[in-house]
């Protein structure tokens, strides 16, 4: 094994294969016996807050209610602590995994462990809130995109600058809308791809840059390239999930990718990057329309294999890459990182029992009997979860607004559900799954148990510190059993 673990057998259909692995641990997503709608709501207004996010706190929250929230999300939260000792940057969980993504980019350099580290204790400082985690980590993105004081920094120096400002940019675009300054969301995004593109035109071979058409909106695309000899390689199409900006696709991928031989794609689809935030655009349920162009566009490159296009999907795209895949039969291998059938049970029973088949009783549900109890940092976190899926949710929150609709963007978050279409993708399959998954627990098991197609299944755990959705501490473990599994399964680069 190329690193430390416990030693498991992977169930697969083509082989058994060493893996780590520990046993499986499941977070109920059911509701306890007997509560009524009022007191279902009562709980949810009272501290629920914190499980909003499917067992991480608020954007906001106060570290000095987290046993109060601890206690009324236990039976969603993973028994123990998922972040021993030096791995809780921040006594709240919500900022807490957001910080440990920046440091986990450090490896990738994406981030920088001093940078961070610095951040962080500034923040506490402070006092943690959305409001200081926003001025500290935008301050931090625009120092780095000016020149360092009394030097004159190289293309080398200003490229990785870049990309660290990417990162910190994002972490500041994440808890936003629960700061005093929401209507700031577009220009701190725009921040953050202005320092995206920097770090692009500065690397080499420089990424193919291009705008393939969808529907109305083109889907703006970074083809990254190993060299520029034009040699016909393998490629990766790198799928962000729900809340994720460019650059976690560097640190989920692309040098990976590269260091392997292989071509990466990146690209913004609806509910994400440029289509969100700029061209107001929300997601769509038939991820298999944003894929086939893309698939097309590099089917007509020469420098891309055609019979070697694989997919993955991180955070929720591993629900958006499958559901693809299960249309899209040019995809050569599939990842999802880590499985996920429905994104709607991703929100507690609190929440999804809102919606009913009324849009008039659910709306007045949530306007009358939700809304006006709901405590800032729920609101917060309910804005932030909602907007990729609501444009008017979304410009509310830019407003400091509670959107009025919750009807239509859950009815279109439900539909994401991808249960009876897993049976129809039959190329290869790679599910990860994830310690102490706090978003999608279950899930990815159970979507491995559904396909019918050549498949792996893989755990990353607290052993190696790759614990938490998406092992935030741990990107090059992650990259390492993704990496590893599609040069098995697509030899070639």
């Amino acid at each position: 094994m190329p690193f430390g673990g416990t030693a498991g057998v992977a169930e697969s259909g083509r082989q058994a294969r060493l893996v780590r692995s520990v046993a499986m641990t499941y977070l109920s997503g059911d509701r306890v016996s007997g509560p009524t709608r009022r007191t279902t709501l009562a709980g949810l207004v009272g501290g629920a807050g914190a499980v909003l996010a499917a067992g991480c706190s608020p954007p906001g929250a106060s570290p000095s209610n987290e046993p109060e929230l601890r206690r009324r999300a236990g039976f969603y939260a993973p028994a123990g602590d998922p972040t021993p000792g030096v791995m809780t940057l921040f006594k709240d969980p919500a900022f807490n995994f957001n910080g440990l993504l920046a440091l986990g980019s450090s490896g990738y350099g994406a981030g920088e462990v001093g940078e961070v580290l610095t951040a962080v204790n500034a923040i506490n400082k402070a006092g943690l809130s959305a409001q200081t985690y926003t001025e500290t980590f935008r301050k931090l993105g625009d120092q780095l995109m000016a020149a360092p004081q009394g030097s004159r920094p190289g293309a080398q120096t200003t490229r990785f600058r870049a990309l660290r400002a990417a990162q910190y940019y994002a972490q500041a675009l994440f808890f936003v809308l629960g700061s005093d300054t929401p209507g700031i969301e577009e220009q701190l995004y725009k921040a953050g791809r202005g320092a995206w593109d920097r770090f692009c035109r500065l690397c080499d071979p420089v990424p193919v840059t291009a705008h393939i058409p969808y529907g109305k909106t083109p889907l703006p695309v970074w083809f990254f390239r190993p060299d520029d000899s034009g040699k016909r390689r393998p490629t990766v199409i790198l799928t962000n999930g729900s809340d994720g900006q460019n650059v976690d696709m560097w640190t989920y991928g692309v040098p990976a990718a590269l260091d392997r031989g292989w071509n990466a794609l990146v690209y913004d689809g609806p509910g994400q990057g440029q289509l969100l935030f700029v061209d107001q655009v929300v997601f769509t349920p038939r991820w298999e329309t944003v894929v086939t162009p893309l698939v097309d566009w590099l089917s007509a490159r020469s420098d891309v294999d055609s019979g070697k296009i694989a997919l993955t999907g991180l955070s929720m795209a591993g629900d958006l890459a499958p559901r693809a895949a299960a249309f899209e039969r040019r995809i050569a291998a599939l990842v999802a990182m880590p499985g996920v059938l429905s994104p709607w049970l991703g929100f507690p029973p609190e929440i999804r029992e809102i919606l009913t088949p009324d849009k008039e009783k659910t709306n007045n549900i949530w306007n009358k009997e939700v809304v006006p109890e709901l405590p800032p940092s729920a609101a917060a976190t309910m804005k932030k979860r909602i907007e990729p899926f609501s444009v008017p949710a979304m410009l509310a929150a830019r407003q400091g607004k509670m959107f009025t609709d919750f009807y239509t963007p859950a009815t279109l978050i439900k539909s994401l559900d991808i249960t009876d279409v897993v049976s129809r993708i039959k190329m290869p399959t790679l599910v990860l799954d994830y310690e102490d998954e706090q978003f999608y627990p279950g899930q990815p098991r159970q979507l491995f148990d559904k396909l019918t197609a050549p498949k792996d299944y893989v755990k990353l755990t607290a052993a190696t510190g790759a614990q938490l959705h998406c092992s935030p501490m741990a990107p090059q473990q992650h990259c390492e059993v993704v990496f590893d599994w599609l040069q098995e399964t697509l030899p070639g680069g």
